[in-house]
């Protein structure tokens, strides 16, 4: 291997002048290319040493480099300077933080622990992330449509509101498309809910995932049927550029779900104790009101000794009212406008009652 090892030593010294080259005078700082040629130095004892697999395995990732390379830097040109101590915070709480949290009851007599506070944090989080990335880089110039479907992943409440008061400004026949669009985040929002509800109890997923799913469709549907009445000219403001900004991983937005997770466990233990299951239906009205992901994943992680038909209408009941706050937003970041009522109460009113109808038929059928 001495052959080999001396010309690698020669390629890596004339790589590393081309580097200090490109880097003085052209300012260009990427090392794609000198990865990938480093790595094709190597085949050749690679494919002399390992069996097929491995060598084919690592000429399909130089191609794949080759190929993308054009797309790795649009998405560098892309990443804000803290992007990666977005990723670092993300790795942190999930890897780090996470394993370190003991799993035993902090209050008497109530199922909650620091573990199981901080892993539902984790996972909304992971799925905000998710969403985030997706819509700033991957669906970074995408239309109002598709804005709504991403940002529904990410929090519908945010999204509504953020496309609410895009509509001030709003020709009316562009009017349509933007409530369109906060139909199709709603719709998302059942799907996010149906994601966690699987993560933490199966027992319920399959008990409400059919009643999610009809009610995710029925809202896409009539979020196209509203999008589809906006003006065939109307390109509106294609991109979401006021939520582009927001950090899903902020350490006081963390701080506050874990506050509001406990806080909804704790007043569910009260409340079943001394008002049964009508004051979780009263309290699952009431939540809604609120953030309603902390209160749905405290009636998933404590579930045992409530009936898995009375947690799942609850949850349905939690949702209901979240679409009504919703609405709320919507019509008021909007300046109330009068032209755009019929679409916005027309389109809510469709999804809230067929959400009231799936409600009675959980009641009378399950």
């Amino acid at each position: 291997m001495r052959l080999f090892m001396g010309g690698g030593l020669i390629l890596g010294i004339l790589l590393g002048m081309n580097y200090y080259v490109k880097q003085t005078q052209f300012h260009v700082f990427g090392v794609t290319t000198i990865v990938i040629a480093l790595i094709t130095y190597c085949l050749a004892p690679i494919v002399a040493t390992q069996p097929s697999w491995f060598y084919l395995t690592i000429v399909v990732v130089v191609l794949l480099l080759t190929e993308l390379k054009h797309t790795f830097t649009e998405i560098a040109q892309r990443m804000k300077s803290d992007e990666m101590v977005t990723l670092a915070k993300f790795l942190a709480i999930s890897g780090i933080i996470l394993p370190m949290l003991p799993n035993e009851n902090f209050i008497p007599d109530i199922d909650l622990t620091p573990y199981s506070i901080w892993l539902a944090t984790v996972v909304v989080s992971g799925i905000s992330y998710l969403s985030y990335l997706l819509k700033r880089y991957v669906f970074h110039e995408s239309g109002v449509l598709v804005s709504g479907i991403i940002g529904g992943m990410y929090s519908s409440t945010a999204t509504i509101s953020v496309l609410a008061r895009k509509c001030k400004k709003a020709r009316v026949g562009e009017l349509p498309q933007y409530v369109g669009a906060m139909l199709a985040a709603v719709s998302m929002m059942f799907l996010r809910f149906l994601i966690l509800i699987f993560i933490f109890s199966k027992d319920i997923f399959k008990v409400i995932s059919p009643f999610l799913v009809v009610m995710s469709i029925i809202t896409a549907i009539t979020a196209w049927v509203i999008y589809s009445r906006r003006e065939k000219n109307a390109e509106g403001d294609q991109t979401m550029e006021a939520d582009d900004n927001s950090n899903p991983l902020e350490f006081k937005v963390a701080l506050i779900f874990a506050a509001l997770f406990v806080l909804f466990t704790v007043v569910t233990h009260y409340v079943l104790i001394y008002a049964g299951t009508g004051g979780l239906t009263a309290l699952s009205f009431i939540a809604g009101l609120s953030d309603t992901t902390p209160f749905i994943l405290n009636l998933l992680q404590n579930s045992g000794n409530i009936q898995t038909g009375i947690l799942a209408t609850a949850i349905m009941q939690a949702i209901i009212s979240s679409i009504f706050v919703n609405l709320c937003y919507a019509y008021f970041f909007s300046g109330r406008r009068k032209d755009i009522r019929p679409f916005l109460f027309g389109g809510f009113g469709v999804v809230i009652g067929a959400n009231l109808i799936v409600i009675l038929f959980f009641y009378f059928f399950t």
